[in-house]
């Protein structure tokens, strides 16, 4: 009885958020569910027309670089226009970027179409993190971080599962293979659904301007103050710039901006060796088909939602902080038994818990990183943690691949595990060393309305 209660009162405290808030955990779904067809299908898609796997790679390789040159613009363009704009603008690119891969099929317009979405979709990773931010309270942030970022994976399981459904749904109903085409054109079509119905989602919220000049300065006051529809709007909003200067800004505390982001960039040039290609590894050390990797993962999707919905309850307990090294710390022997252990069911379950705790707690970093930051710098940190990501990952496939041509797979894969093991320690030890004592002092959260 008292294990209800309890569960209870916790399921009660993903409830009573802002209504913008509650507004962007819709376009969560409905646009993650566009983010999720195109990992899965788009490749697909490019094979079904005739395209050769080195073709295909451009195409991807477009989409990431996009995503990568974008960054710093979409979030100085948030700063000046506001969240809503931007985001508005990405998903609507999405759904234009999308129905033109429908109707036109030639390799340049396939590439131009990859890169449109690429360059589209960054505008949603790079602003998700400083607009939840903006709308919401210190008391229900860790709720929101973590159930927005449960969202993803969630609507990753989902959307293959309805493609999937989809797709023998249409090929017997047209009575064609379900590698046609034509099926693969019904779920872009599907897709540019999702992403107009994002487009909707992301007008409704409120309009999120920076503040006018000084003419408006006590209307602007008003608003920061007042809750309009149950939205709250961070008085920490930066004013207008005069002019745009696509340049990097300067932190205002260089040492806290940096600091943040290194840990990041550590995990980054790790998971870069082996998380891209955990599929290859474990296919090929356990001579598994396609269908068995499917349900691995899909497992491991299920690991993750359910363990990003456990990590607020731990933040509450141990602080942000301590609840991000808790299960960073507890995750690092579970890669060694990903990658070191002869039985598969060990593997599995390895995996699982690492992929599970490690994604757990990033949504609570972010939401101390945001804290951390002044309102201005919130998403040109975003962008910049986007940058880096990606930036170990460029470093960390050639990398790979070197291991692989000069040692073969064993010996390759294990300098790969070993690798990631000693980065993951040092920025889980960075990240302690750094941030352990500084969430008392969150000046966010000493400010933030509530």
């Amino acid at each position: 009885m008292k294990a209800l209660a309890a569960l209870t009162r916790y399921a009660r405290s993903f409830t009573g958020f802002e209504r913008d808030a509650r507004i962007f955990l819709l376009t969560t779904v409905t646009y993650g569910f566009v983010l999720s067809l195109w990992w899965v299908d788009f490749n697909l898609y490019l094979t079904a027309l005739g395209f050769e796997p080195a073709f295909i790679g451009v195409a991807g390789t477009l989409w990431s670089a996009a995503g990568v040159v974008v960054s710093l613009p979409v979030s100085l363009l948030s700063d000046r226009f506001g969240r809503r704009i931007v985001l508005a603008a990405g998903a609507a690119v999405s759904a234009l970027a999308i129905a033109a891969l429908i109707v036109f099929t030639d390799p340049p317009a396939i590439l131009i179409g990859a890169t449109a979405m690429g360059a589209a979709s960054q505008a949603f990773f790079v602003l998700q993190a400083p607009l939840l931010m903006e709308h919401s309270r210190p008391e229900h942030r860790n709720e929101l971080f973590s159930l927005q970022a449960a969202i993803m994976p969630a609507t990753n399981i989902g959307a293959a599962l309805v493609g999937g459904v989809m797709a023998a749904v249409i090929g017997n109903v047209v009575g064609v293979d379900s590698n046609d085409p034509l099926v693969y054109r019904f779920l872009l079509l599907a897709m540019v659904v999702a992403a107009v119905v994002a487009t909707v989602t992301v007008i409704a919220l409120r309009d999120d301007r920076p503040r006018r000049p000084a003419r408006h300065a006590a209307e602007e006051r008003r608003l920061d103050v007042t809750e309009a529809g149950g939205a709250v709007v961070d008085p920490e909003r930066p004013p207008e710039p005069r002019r745009m200067r696509f340049r990097f800004p300067r932190p205002s505390d260089p040492g806290t901006f940096w600091r943040l982001l290194l840990p990041s960039f550590l995990m980054a040039l790790g998971a870069g060796q082996v998380i891209p290609y955990l599929n290859v590894f474990i296919e090929t050390r356990f001579s598994l088909d396609l269908t068995s990797l499917n349900v691995i993962f899909a497992i491991t999707g299920f690991g993750t939602v359910v363990a990003m919905m456990v990590q607020p309850a731990l933040a509450h307990r141990f602080g942000k902080v301590g609840s991000v090294v808790l299960v960073q710390g507890v995750s690092i022997p579970f890669i060694a038994i990903l990658g070191f252990s002869p039985v598969l069911w060990t593997v599995i379950a390895a995996m699982t818990v690492r992929t599970s705790l490690m994604n757990a707690g990033n949504p609570i970093a972010s939401a101390f990183a945001m804290e951390q930051l002044p309102a201005a710098e919130r998403a040109t940190f975003a962008a910049t943690m986007s940058l880096l990501w990606s930036l170990g990952w460029a470093i960390a496939g050639p990398w790979y691949s070197l291991l692989q041509a000069t040692l073969g797979f064993d010996a390759g894969y294990t300098i790969n595990f070993i690798t990631v093991i000693v980065l993951y320690s040092l920025a889980t030890i960075l990240y302690w060393h750094w941030f352990h004592d500084r969430e008392a002092r969150s000046p966010a959260a000493a400010t933030a309305p509530g």
